[in-house]
Formats: structure tokens, sequence, C-alpha cells
């Protein structure tokens, strides 16, 4: 089976043999197409007043090409499939459908069924490619997890990103190998009964490598600024073909790659006041296109806490499946660590509450005024369904924007975080879990990239300064922050497989199977038809809080959960059969409505 998507930019193979390579540079005045084995140069041809040139010429799939802009500035091509020198090289023709895909009967899994594994391709296996992720497909589908979430693969600079700084939206990194090669991961994983999600970053280009601005000054706005300099330009004159240009790219992922969902990072940077907003409008083309045949899932970042883009119709979601989560996450960290630095400020007045509310409604934060923005944060949640929320104890951000990068394993007692572990999910949110944490990996996810020297010294002098204002790193020295820049940082982030052979990694493993063994027997299956205003709950004490919620079958489910060190206790007894407890030997005093410290357990009560 053959895929390809068919859009307005880049270089598009034709049958014949020929290509058409077309580009969008309102703010040049000529542009020619230079083509790696030939001395000549061939002019684009001006389409239209809009910006648009244009040129079909022979060029199989290989031919390495750039455009000189003006006479005298190359670049690669903004839409190019593949660009196996960085991000300043030539970009090179790919004929998609030269790839013979053999997944044609998948449609994908419902929403329900979802439970996220993110990982980054370099830092996942000893050799950080695609192919090393396809290795490991067996050990994730054991594991229990049904979609894998790749972090950005756009196009940056050097060999070492998290993936937040493409220059190219539509070029997968060549750093983890080809184009083909991650088809056949996604193919791979589709064959083991896994989903595929992507990343994507449409808030913002990375410093390195994005020559629009000599040619596209269009593309960009200064009626809006973020933290990255001037917005890309969604609402402002020209718009249209830069909203294309994203929407184009979503598609470009669903369809020529058949990845399952995509993962849009931190939008709220994305500023536009039309109506449609971009994202209403990207998600309407997606449920409109791939979406109409499959399963296609789509989640937010939003720190805005936008209840608007969650909502859901007949079980459907209307735009966007789900959020991650943050209020949920901070609210956890809070109890389990016990820091309230930044943002965790936000929840150290009353963690109990926040994570009781963040549980049984989905956001803590519904339209109060948070301190740490010194304004109000987010809308109401409570009628959404519990599965439009992602929830995690950690993540690539809340491990890798630590100076050290540790994960939670290293931050909290073991028998706290197992309570933590058992509450969250069993719940019937959808978990997402950061790569190696199943099994306690010790190594860190620390922060690292790899950009020319300027620049490099600029990030490496900025992350330590970052870092001045939080008390948990006050007694840490600037130069103790490791250099995002060093190869050694990289390396350092890297999961240490063999450690599951040891009896403690081994044991984390254990739990996690158990776990999600039993959330895919006993709560998916009651998930479905569950509508909003499904939970409530109540705190016991400080750090100890029930949560109860209907579920689409009748059932109920019930949590107790305590996460501190003293005992409380309810005054009720739970209902429902034990499905599990941890420790184990605490099943005894919560039956007696007793919440024993750092212990978890859940019931359920079935429909009779």
């Amino acid at each position: 089976m053959k895929r390809a998507h068919a859009m307005p930019f880049g270089a598009e193979a034709l049958p014949d043999g020929r290509t058409r390579f077309r580009l969008w540079a309102p703010s040049a005045q000529s542009v020619e197409l230079v083509l790696a084995d030939q001395q000549q140069a061939h002019a684009l041809t001006p389409r239209d007043r809009e910006g648009w040139y244009e040129t079909t010429l022979a060029a199989p799939a290989g031919t390495c090409y750039r455009y000189r802009i003006d006479g005298k500035l190359e670049v690669p091509d903004p839409a190019s499939r593949y660009n196996p020198d960085d991000v300043h090289g030539p970009s090179v023709v790919v004929n998609p459908r030269g790839f013979e895909w053999r997944d044609a009967a998948w449609r994908g899994r419902p929403w329900t069924e979802t439970v996220v594994y993110e990982l980054h391709v370099g830092t996942f296996s000893p050799d950080g490619t695609y192919a090393g992720v396809e290795r490991k497909l067996d050990y994730l589908a054991e594991l229990g997890v049904t979609a894998i979430e790749l972090m950005p693969l756009a196009d940056f600079p050097g060999k070492r990103n998290w993936g937040y700084d493409g220059a190219l939206q539509y070029a997968p990194d060549a750093a983890y190998g080809s184009p083909e090669d991650l088809k056949r991961l996604i193919a791979a994983a589709h064959a083991r009964g896994l989903m595929m999600f992507l990343d994507v970053v449409y808030n913002h280009f990375g410093p390195e490598g994005n020559y629009l601005h000599a040619y596209a000054a269009d593309f960009f706005t200064e009626r809006h600024h973020t933290a990255w300099g001037a917005a890309v330009n969604f609402d402002g004159e020209r718009s249209r073909t830069v909203r294309e240009f994203f929407i184009h790219n979503a598609l470009y992922w669903l369809e020529e790659y058949h990845f399952d969902g995509l993962r849009f990072d931190a939008v709220h940077a994305i500023l536009d006041d039309s109506n449609p907003d971009i994202l209403s409008e990207l998600a309407q083309r997606v449920r409109a296109g791939p979406g109409a045949q499959r399963h296609v899932h789509l989640m937010l970042e939003n720190d805005d806490n936008h209840a608007r883009y969650l909502e859901y119709r007949n079980g459907a979601p209307r735009l966007y499946n789900a959020q991650w989560n943050d209020d949920a996450h901070h609210a956890f960290h809070v109890l389990l660590t016990g820091e309230k630095d930044g943002y965790y400020a936000d929840y150290a007045d009353d963690a109990t509450e926040r994570l009781g509310r963040a549980l049984a409604e989905g956001f803590a934060y519904q339209g109060e005024r948070s301190a740490f923005r010194d304004a109000p944060r987010g809308e109401p949640s409570a009628h959404l369904p519990p599965y439009a929320f992602v929830t995690f104890l950690q993540n690539h951000d809340q491990t890798g924007n630590r100076a050290l990068g540790e994960r939670i394993g290293a931050l909290t007692p073991p028998a706290r975080l197992k309570a933590a572990l058992t509450a969250w999910l069993l719940a019937p949110a959808t978990p997402m879990l950061f790569m190696g944490e199943e099994f306690a990996a010790a190594s860190p996810f620390l922060f690292f990239c790899d950009f020319g020297p300027e620049l490099a010294s600029a990030v490496t002098e900025g992350r330590r300064r970052e870092f001045r204002e939080f008390a948990q790193f006050a007694g840490l020295s600037e130069s103790a922050v490791p250099d995002p820049n060093h190869p050694d940082t990289f390396e350092r982030s890297k999961l240490d497989w063999l450690s599951i052979e040891r009896a403690e990694h081994a044991e984390w493993l254990g739990l996690y199977q158990t776990l999600l063994a039993l959330r895919r027997s006993r709560i998916v299956p009651a998930l479905a038809n569950l509508d909003g205003n499904a939970g409530r709950y109540a705190v016991v004490s400080p750090g100890a809080l029930i949560a109860i919620w209907h579920l689409g079958d009748g059932s109920i489910l019930e949590t107790r959960l305590n996460l501190s060190a003293d005992s409380a206790n309810s005054q009720s007894a739970p209902e429902g059969d034990l499905l599990h407890c941890e420790p184990a030997a605490a099943a005894a005093a919560f039956g007696r409505g007793e919440l024993p410290p750092e212990a978890a357990a859940c019931y359920l009560k079935r429909n009779t």
C-alpha cells in the first residue's frame, strides 16, 4: 500500500518522474532552484501576486536541491521532506510512494484504551535511532502501554536536541534515521497493536536554521509576541498561507506517515485572534480528513486550561481528545516531594484539595486566580469525561527542566511513590509514562542541545541563570548545572536497559505491569459511555483523600490515597471489590475505614 500527502508546499514527486518545486517567498524578488549535480540554476516562475514561485523539471527521488533567494542566499526547502546534512544543508526529493506499507487493515484504537509512553528517540535506546525503538516494541507491548509518543522529530540543528528547536517542520531529523526507517517503526508498532503519536511544535521555530524571515517575512507578526520573539502569523495579513502550512503539516504526519495522533506543544503560546482560531480549524480539518476513516487522537499542552477545546459530543471529541493535565502532576509532585518553588507554589497552599479536584474534575484551576501567574487561570472542566485529561507523574519537561534532571524516584520515598502510582494508573483519566520510569531508571533526563558556538554559550549561560531563583538549587554552583551542549550531557540521559536485570528495578517493572494489566481488564471496559460530572472527592486530612467515579457501565470506582506520613481515618469503610492495595499489608486497615500512611487502595463496585 502506498501513502502520500498532497500539499501546496515543497517538492512533489510526480508520476512521470519529474518533480514540482513550489515555494512561498513574498519577500523575495527572485527565486532559483539549485540542484546539487548541476551548475545551472533554474528560475522559479512567479505564479501570482501572493508570492508563490514554481517550476517542474526532471529531478528523481534522492535529488539534492536548494532555493537561491535574490541571486545570493541559498536556503533549504521549508517544507523539505528530508535534510540529511542538517538544517543548513540541501533538501532531498523524497517520493513517499516508494515505501510499501503493510498495515492496510490498521484502524487504530479507541481513545479510552490509551496508555501513552513518551520517549525521546535519541536517548531511548543505545543507538538512539528509529530502529532502536523498533527493537523495544515487544517490550512496550508487554509492559501494557498502548501508544508511543515520540518527542518532536522536525529537523533541528546539530545531532542532539529535545526536538523543540525544530527548523524544518516536514523533515524528520536524520540523526535518528531516514524517513523510511521512521515509517518502518510505525508499521511495526501497528503490527503489535501499538498506536504511534508525534509531538509537534507550532508555536515557534528553533533559533538556528530558520530562513523564513529572509524571504517570507509575513510568516511572522509583530502584532503578537512570545517568549521566542515575534509570533507566528496566524491572524494577520497573508496568514492564510501560514495557517495552511501548519494544517498540512498535521495532515502530512497523519496521512503520509500514518501516525495515530498528535500532541501539540504549548498552544497557549499560539496567539490568534481569528475565528475560528488555528487550533479549532486544524482539528476540524483532521476530523474531516484522516479522522473520518480511522481513530485519530489529538492532544494539547495548554497552560491556560481552556476546557472549550475538549468538549465531547455523543462520546466523540468535537476537536481534541485530551489535554496534558499539569494540575494533577503539580499537586502530586508537591505531596510527593514537598517542593514549593516556581509554579509549584500554586499548589502548596492546599495540595490535597487541588489533587482531589484534578482527579475528580480535570483541572484544579477552573477560573481561580493563580498567584504564580498573577491572573485567573482555567475554565470549568467537571462536565468533561475524565479521559479528556492526560495525567502523569513525570514527563520530559518535569524531569528535564530540573537542573540535574532527577526523576521522581530520586525525590520521594519508594512507598509514597508506589501509593501514588496505584491511585494514578487505576484512575479513569488517560495515563502517560515517561520512558524508563517503569523500571525506576536511575539515569537522569537532562536538557541537551547541539548549537553553534555563539548560540551554545548563550544557552549554557541562560540555563544556569534559570535556576538561581529556585530554593532547592540554592546550594548548587552554576558550574554544577550540566552544560546542555556537551555531548556527555546527552550520553548521561540515555536509558540503562541492563539495570532491569537488578532486583530493585525488576520489582518496579513488575508493579507497573500489574497495575496496567488491572487497568486493561477492569477499568478500560467500564470507560465506554462515561460522561462528564462523573467524579467527586473528599479531603480526609492533609495528604489523604478519597476520590469516587461513576463509570460508564454503572460501576463505581473508589480510590483511597494517603501520601502523608500520618495515618488518617475516614469514618467510613470502602465499598466494592479490592482491585489493588499498595502496600498489600495495608488492605485490612483500609477495609476498616483507615487511610494508612504512604498507602493507596482502589475498589470497584459492580452495577447490580
